[in-house]
């Protein structure tokens, strides 16, 4: 079995990890790194060139049959879904936080005024600017050790990355703040992996499938139906996050903003959901959609086509 990846750092320690859940049911899953668009490219990503720069060579390589498993980050693959694959799997999702990186380990709070931050996300650039508008919110590309050293060189400030991600480089004494969920809610399917085969391959559907985790999938589908029914993309500022208590309720908080963070619409909603059986696909589906029409009635769709 052939696992095909992005070859940053952190998407090898992706694949690494889906080799080793498949290393139960298969013998010796292979790694076949790729380099996507997005990889290569470091402008900033716009309305002109947005879904799928991380994925779509990814995706290439198992309908060229180059692999049989597609490993992706779920925030970065396209709600749009693509006719000969399908997202089988989705393992045990991890930190679903932003952290505020800086030399000083400052907090938001702390940061000096008009601070210099670098994201390459309008979701957070936008809720940055809710809670300090005075800061200077600055678009970054490249890996987080690009980025990394663009800081330690001078060029920001500070920088946003995902928690997962500096946990699973391992960078623990990165100095850091985690920012509370108050105050940055995570992308849709942040933390989450997504596992991808092709829909004829059901050798690889039956044995990826063994990996997956229903409460995972859960709450990444609630999130990611949310932004398919909003038309919002990767790129629009929209934030989610979907959570399944031990009463077994899924709950679903959601955020759509102005670019500018001067504008918030919010809403949550919750619905009793059972993952022992296959209704939890349907319950998550139902729960994206009833907050999108919500959100949707409150004003995001012309929020978001402000910011394209």
């Amino acid at each position: 079995m052939r696992i095909a990846t992005r070859e940053s750092p952190l998407a090898m320690w992706q694949a690494e990890h889906v080799q080793s859940l498949l290393a139960s049911y298969v013998q010796t899953p292979q790694i076949v790194p790729m380099v996507s668009s997005g990889d290569v490219d470091m402008r900033p990503i716009d309305g002109k060139r947005s879904v799928g720069v991380f994925t779509k060579r990814i995706q290439q390589a198992l309908l060229e049959d180059e692999g049989d498993v597609a490993v992706h980050s779920m925030k970065d693959l396209p709600t749009e879904v693509h006719p000969s694959l399908v997202m089988i799997a989705s393992p045990e999702r991890e930190n679903v936080a932003d952290s505020l990186v800086s030399p000083q380990a400052y907090s938001l709070d702390q940061l000096p005024k008009g601070a210099k931050v670098g994201t390459g996300s309008r979701r957070r650039a936008a809720q940055l600017l809710r809670e300090r508008p005075d800061l200077d919110v600055q678009p970054i590309r490249g890996n987080v050790q690009t980025r990394l050293k663009k800081m330690t060189d001078g060029e920001y400030d500070a920088i946003v990355l995902a928690s997962a991600g500096i946990e699973r480089l391992k960078m623990s004494d990165l100095p850091r703040v985690e920012l509370p969920l108050e105050i940055m809610l995570p992308a849709p399917g942040q933390g989450a992996l997504a596992i991808e085969v092709r829909s004829d391959d059901s050798s690889a559907m039956e044995i990826v499938s063994k990996i997956n985790l229903p409460e995972s999938n859960a709450c990444t589908l609630a999130e990611r139906t949310l932004l398919s029914q909003l038309h919002g993309g990767c790129l629009a500022p929209i934030a989610a996050l979907a959570v399944i208590d031990n009463q077994g309720i899924l709950r679903l908080s959601a955020r759509v903003l102005s670019l500018e963070g001067t504008t918030c619409l919010e809403y949550t909603t919750e619905q009793a959901i059972k993952t022992d059986d296959d209704s939890w696909r349907s319950t998550a589906i139902e729960l994206g959609k009833r907050a999108s029409a919500t959100l949707i009635d409150q004003g995001a769709r012309e929020l978001i086509e402000a910011g394209r």
